[in-house]
């Protein structure tokens, strides 16, 4: 393994490089599966192989977010325990494969996700989707998701010392945000529409070179508490709404009292401490994809804590211990 930035401080960091492992381990399982098509199989592959190194990680978890449940994908299901049982109590948010026809297709910004904060402290969403507002810190305490997002544009625009004509605002592609996409071109701003990639999208506005300023519309909304613990960890702001797709999502957040309510991200992590991890199984502009290496696969990833900030890391993943890698 190889680590670039700040890796001594107390807290959930302790946690740090057994996550990384299951998330790299994850990614590598994927790596066999790029650009087949078959994107249930890829997504089955790294929820077998981040479940097993879950299993070793020195603490006491358990799943709060699991991502599958909206589309019957297969997942870590929602209260599943996780870890070796004594150690820090944690919750954990989990997207085994984000992206999973990005991997089918072969096409960029496919990951594995995971993010933990102290027990209690990850918004246990019961909903699918969720609209969410993403800036970096440049921006923070600058955005307001009931108010227009020409005017959030302006204030953003605003802090960071720019014309709002210079800002890229990241929408993912579907249907339900073609009014938000027309919206933030008639303030002047640019829309970059990405396939999929909900916490890619979060990620890419949290990194100073990540290419986008914010992150825009409706999306997941397990993505939207895993993007939080990037946000608390990297300084930024956010928040979300939750934006029911069919009556039986709306029935399921009315039952559970999150219709109406607006997340802050005080609301979506709770405390001052998380820790997210996100590695490439397919290339970005944030992450190289799984590639083979002798006698393995070697995976580029992102740890990020509040302690420490942002660390890129890689990890060179035995083929022997990720069955069906391919490597």
């Amino acid at each position: 393994m190889t680590v670039t930035g700040n890796a001594s401080a107390p807290g959930l960091e302790s946690l740090a490089l057994s996550m990384f492992r299951s998330a790299a381990v994850a990614a590598a399982a994927c790596r066999s599966w790029v650009g087949l098509g078959q994107k249930e199989q890829a997504d089955a592959a790294a929820v077998d192989a981040m479940r097993v190194e879950l299993a070793s990680v020195p603490g006491c978890g358990i799943v709060v977010i699991g991502e599958g449940e909206k589309d019957e994908a297969p997942m870590l299901f929602v209260d599943e325990p996780v870890g070796v049982g004594t150690g820090p109590a944690f919750d954990l948010a989990v997207d085994p494969l984000e992206g999973t026809s990005l991997c089918a297709t072969g096409a960029p910004g496919a990951i594995t996700v995971l993010a933990a904060a102290p027990r209690g402290c990850l918004a246990p969403l019961r909903g699918y989707y969720m609209d969410k507002l993403v800036v970096g810190a440049a921006a923070a305490g600058r955005i307001d998701i009931d108010d227009p997002i020409g005017v959030n544009l302006d204030r953003i625009a605003a802090a960071k010392g720019v014309p709002v004509r210079e800002l890229r605002v990241a929408v993912l592609a579907r249907p339900r945000n073609e009014q938000l996409v027309a919206d933030v071109r008639a303030a002047g701003a640019a829309v970059i529409q990405i396939p999929d990639g909900d916490v890619m999208a979060g990620l890419a506005a949290l990194v100073p070179d990540g290419g986008i300023d914010v992150a825009a519309g409706i999306g997941g909304a397990p993505e939207g508490v895993l993007t939080a613990c990037a946000v608390l960890a990297l300084g930024g702001d956010m928040q979300g709404r939750m934006a029911p797709q069919s009556a039986s999502e709306s029935a399921r957040v009315e039952a559970n009292e999150q219709a109406d309510l607006r997340y802050t991200l005080a609301d979506l992590v709770r405390g001052q401490d998380s820790l997210l991890v996100a590695c490439g199984v397919t290339d970005s502009t944030l992450l190289p994809g799984a590639r083979r290496s002798a006698g393995g696969v070697e995976v580029s990833g992102l740890l990020a804590t509040p302690r420490l900030g942002l660390i890129r890391m890689s990890m060179r993943v035995d083929a022997a211990t990720t069955p069906g890698s391919g490597a």
